[in-house]
């Protein structure tokens, strides 16, 4: 039994049983994943994936095990190296990041352009998913980070969770809408009365939004979600309805055809958090970036928390999106978007 072995087996599983993808995954031949396979289920004595012809089917009851178990292997393998690079003080790697087209597009470019000035051999690799896939490729170890915002404060179920800032909710209409004249700010009965264009997540009952309509006894119509906040602003633009979505997404200088409304008290404030992984051990660079990206995580507290596999402490000082002071000199990336 091989490392490889064990990387091609987790690279299987998480490309939903498809061969070929996993395959490009792991920068490997189709036959060749396929011939290590074979040769770790003839070592171990039984199959690990049920088939149906050629194809893979489903994961047998034994390999749910043999694969959990070599999740943890491949893990401490990844952090045994981890522990040699800081150790060889190697400025060179790559960052894996997982987070939400919102995150990735407005709240992270500053601080991954800090990162690139100070550490020009890393290069960041960016995932940006839907909030509900965000945690699933922390946990399956495909990313070195998970950057999430959850409402009401509350942090990820799992992981070390670390508040990087708080935001609200804001409400984007067309300058030619009728929100768009009056004075104060709109009520939940006025946007209610208007098709709403959000995100994916709006429609979980435990989103902000979704609570608060329902706190005052109000059935919004969802004319449209996206995970993409760009589209949602463009159809708010096409007058499909009116936006309502993280502050942090409406760009002053650019959306100049969109009026912003205040909604901070329609909807419960939100927290975006830098998660992590419990027991691992991250690179210099990557508690650098997290120093960049929300200062006020002081860098020993954060080595303390990654080490006692919790976050516990009582974070002081996490700012508000409008109070927040990141680098915003520009550099040239090397950031992999998939």
């Amino acid at each position: 039994m091989t490392l490889t072995q064990l990387r091609y087996l987790v690279a299987i599983a998480d490309a939903g049983l498809n061969i070929t993808l996993a395959a490009e995954r792991v920068h490997a031949t189709q036959p060749g994943l396929s011939k290590l396979l074979r040769q770790l289920e003839d070592e171990l004595g039984f199959q690990l994936f049920h088939r149906k012809g050629r194809s893979l089917h489903a994961i047998t009851n034994a390999g749910t095990h043999v694969l959990e178990r070599a999740r943890v292997i491949l893990a401490e393998a990844a952090n045994i190296r981890s522990i040699a690079a800081n150790l060889r003080n190697e400025s060179h790697g790559t960052l894996r990041i997982a987070t939400t087209h919102t995150q990735a597009r407005f709240a992270l470019p500053s601080s991954v352009a800090s990162l690139s000035r100070s550490y020009p051999q890393v290069s960041v690799h960016l995932q940006p998913v839907s909030d509900s896939d965000v945690m699933s490729l922390l946990e399956g170890g495909q990313v070195d980070l998970a950057i999430v915002s959850t409402a009401a404060g509350a942090p990820p179920p799992s992981g070390i969770a670390l508040p990087a800032y708080r935001w609200n909710r804001i409400v984007l209409v067309p300058g030619s809408h009728p929100l768009a004249r009056q004075k104060q700010a709109p009520t939940l009965q006025q946007l209610a009365a208007h098709p709403i264009i959000s995100y994916d997540s709006s429609l979980k009952p435990e989103s902000s939004l979704a609570r608060a309509f329902h706190a005052a006894n109000l059935h919004p119509q969802i004319a449209m979600t996206a995970s993409d906040a760009d589209l949602i602003k463009t159809y708010v633009r096409e007058g499909l309805g009116i936006g309502v979505l993280a502050e942090m997404a409406f760009q002053r200088e650019l959306d100049t055809d969109l009026r912003e409304l205040d909604a901070d008290q329609l909807f419960e404030p939100c927290t975006t958090w830098i998660v992590l992984r419990r027991e691992s051990v991250l690179r210099e660079y990557a508690l650098d970036f997290i120093s960049v990206f929300a200062p006020h995580l002081e860098r020993r507290a954060v080595s303390r928390a990654l080490a006692n596999g919790t976050a516990g402490t009582s974070w002081s000082g996490v700012p508000h999106w409008r109070e927040r002071k990141v680098p915003h000199k520009v550099a040239e990336l090397a950031v992999e978007v998939e």
